[in-house]
């Protein structure tokens, strides 16, 4: 049995259905709200009458197909027109669904329009298990086999449509006397659906959305003041501020003439220099490559420029307000929109912003369904683990990102697992996100922690890819083991460029892991602090325990390099020396210095070097055979190794001399 929703007939909308329903198909065009597919003999005369019966009280005009369809109308015909019609499709997953041919050809229109027209399902797993969808199980298995014993050629175009839909996150409905009630999950799906009607662009369901449509409405209502144009997103870290400032970016930048959203502002600072990023945003406004090498725009032509261009730009994490006048956005031209997202309220207020948007936590039933959607893969709770979910969620205060790592770690467990974790968290009186985010990291595996402090010391920002060749010539499966630890969300990647990212909560937690190791930074695993490599280095304090040492030459005074400054790090595996913004001139001092030897002695294990202004004349005695990068960036050398050397580099990967003016050869 077949039914959709629509508003076909022209009338006055109901007083119990928002404004932005009643308009939402004529702005995109589409003729129903929503196609309901559903096997009439399971739920007809319950489940789906009760959820038609709610959808008509919030004003949705509800029909069956034997009340819209012509006679005469194959209905194959008139349903995959009424599915290309219809914005939203729910799908109840019955125990005998998969018996009907008619449903089976249903859902693989409503999948097929999914994957090629951006179609929204939301499932609901009505008495079945979502795994024996996704498998194919269950009651499911003899539906199927009984299709294929009747040779139709269909069958493997619907076991795939099928399988597809058990992976969607939905609402999982167990029955029995452990669940909820019917009716409070059905107040759940339709609430969800209209808040997916009002969505002007209709986006498939998201975990990274729920919980902020409120927020996001009060921020574009802040857009459209002509008297708001800085607007200022503040809150605590891992609230989301990035995501909402994300989801608003995507929803308006097609009506502005060029945009640019600048992520974690404040990190690249770090690595490329204030020059280097406005440089960056400059050349994505002005659609050209631009090189300002000034602390402010000097350029009469490029502020002219600027003035003439509408723009929408986001500056993520900034933690300085001058940061926000260095990437000159008063030169922006009239109509231009700047969003700045920062944890410290008052670098908005000194920053000049016009309005402050506080981001909230999210409330207890929000917090509930994004718990759920990465603890069962679903909207809801299991009914017998909705107890421990609770505790969870109180847990968890409403970060976003405490309730994701979390939910993460727990998918899957028992319920005798989610009591330990619980037991774990009860330790602490009113634990902290950073305790949450800590027993994650202490359930890891050796080499998942080790690349976890990896990533969050060394490599945060860098090419997936880049990170995984690299990594694997120190662990083996760490291919998996990156895998692993996005799935546990605790590193996420980006589409953007490809790069790794981490929340600075999790990367800060890294850092606090490994200056536990010891009181003295010589006996520690990582070395980053400026302060601490340049005590180590100036006083060959290096042991065998430092793995890694990163610098930002541009922290330091003078350090002076004898040959044998690495000699009792036999275990360093990574050497990452840079100054910000070194591409953009060379107006940084010489910071390291040779003691008048030709090289220095690098240890064999070593994977990555990255040393910018290189000091010395060679390589030579160093042997590259587990080298993956190399990066020796405006160096001094006349050579890399003498002609009598014999060296292996079947590891090597990349390698960057770009600026080394006195090389001569490569041997």
């Amino acid at each position: 049995m077949n039914a959709f929703f629509h508003d076909e007939k022209p009338e006055q909308p109901s007083q119990a259905l928002p404004q932005a329903i009643a308009s939402s198909s004529s702005s995109t065009r589409l003729k129903h709200q929503v196609f309901l597919s559903f096997r009439g003999e399971d739920t007809r005369l319950n489940f789906t009458a009760h959820l038609l019966k709610a959808l008509k009280d919030k004003g949705m005009n509800v029909f069956f197909d034997e009340e819209t369809l012509e006679k005469g109308e194959q209905l194959s015909q008139a349903l995959s027109r009424a599915i290309a019609a219809s914005n939203l499709s729910i799908i109840v997953l019955s125990v005998d669904y998969a018996s009907s041919k008619s449903c089976l050809a249903e859902l693989s229109d409503i999948m097929h329009r999914k994957d090629t027209q951006g179609h929204i399902v939301l499932p609901i797993f009505y008495h079945v298990d979502p795994s024996h969808v996704r498998n194919l199980g269950g009651s499911f298995k003899t539906s199927f086999i009984h299709h294929e014993s009747n040779r139709l050629h269909q069958v493997q175009r619907w076991k795939t449509a099928f399988a597809e839909i058990g992976k969607l996150k939905g609402w999982h409905i167990e029955g029995g006397k452990f669940d909820r009630p019917e009716t409070e999950y059905i107040k759940d799906i339709v609430e969800y659906v209209i808040k997916k009607l009002m969505s002007s662009k209709f986006r498939s369901a998201s975990a990274e959305l729920i919980g902020i449509d409120d927020q996001k409405k009060t921020i574009l209502r802040l857009i459209e003041k002509e008297d708001s144009r800085l607007i200022g997103l503040w809150g605590q870290g891992g609230i989301g501020k990035t995501t909402l400032s994300d989801v608003i970016y995507n929803e308006i930048s097609y009506k502005y003439e060029d945009n640019c959203f600048l992520l974690n502002v404040r990190e690249k600072l770090k690595k490329q220099g204030m020059e280097s990023l406005r440089n960056e945003l400059l050349s994505k406004l002005l659609n050209q490559a631009i090189h300002v090498d000034t602390p402010s725009i000097g350029s009469t032509l490029i502020q002219e420029r600027l003035s003439n261009k509408r723009v929408l730009v986001v500056l993520d994490d900034v933690n300085d307000s001058d940061q926000i006048d260095c990437f000159g956005v008063k030169h922006f031209g009239d109509g231009s929109k700047i969003i700045v997202t920062s944890r410290d309220r008052q670098v908005l207020k000194n920053g000049g912003v016009d309005k402050i948007h506080e981001v909230k936590m999210l409330n207890k039933d929000d917090s509930l369904q994004l718990f759920s959607t990465f603890a069962f893969k679903l909207l809801n709770p299991a009914a017998d683990f909705r107890d421990l979910s609770n505790k969870f969620i109180a847990y968890a205060r409403g970060s976003p990102l405490a309730l994701r790592v979390l939910g993460s770690k727990l998918y899957k467990k028992s319920r005798k697992e989610w009591e330990s974790e619980v037991d774990k968290l009860k330790e602490y009186d009113q634990p902290k996100i950073s305790q949450i985010l800590r027993s994650s990291f202490d359930d890891l595996d050796e080499v998942e922690k080790n690349i976890f402090l990896d990533i969050a010391i060394f490599f945060k920002g860098t090419c997936k890819k880049d990170v995984e060749e690299i990594l694997s010539c120190c662990y083996k499966g760490a291919v998996c083991g990156i895998s692993n630890l996005i799935d546990k969300c605790l590193l996420d990647s980006t589409s953007y460029d490809g790069g790794i990212l981490m929340h600075d909560m999790l990367e800060e937690m890294g850092k606090d892991i490994v200056r536990k190791e010891s009181i003295d930074p010589g006996k520690r695993s990582r070395l980053w602090s400026a302060k601490d490599v340049y005590q180590v280095l100036s006083y060959n304090k290096g042991i065998n325990l430092i793995q890694g040492i990163k610098l930002d030459m541009s922290q330091i005074d003078n350090l002076r390099l004898d040959r044998s400054i690495f000699e009792g790090m036999i275990n360093l595996r990574v050497i990452f020396f840079y100054t910000p913004g070194i591409f953009w001139g060379e107006r940084s001092a010489e910071k390291l210095l040779e003691d008048q030897v030709d090289s220095v002695s690098l240890p064999d294990e070593l994977r990555y070097l990255c040393l910018d202004k290189y000091p010395f004349k060679s390589l030579s005695g160093f042997n590259p055979k587990n080298l993956v990068v190399l990066k020796l960036v405006c160096g001094h050398m006349e050579h890399l190794w003498n002609d009598d050397d014999h060296q292996s580099l079947v590891n090597l990967r990349e390698i960057d001399v770009s600026g080394c003016k006195k090389l001569r050869r490569d041997s």
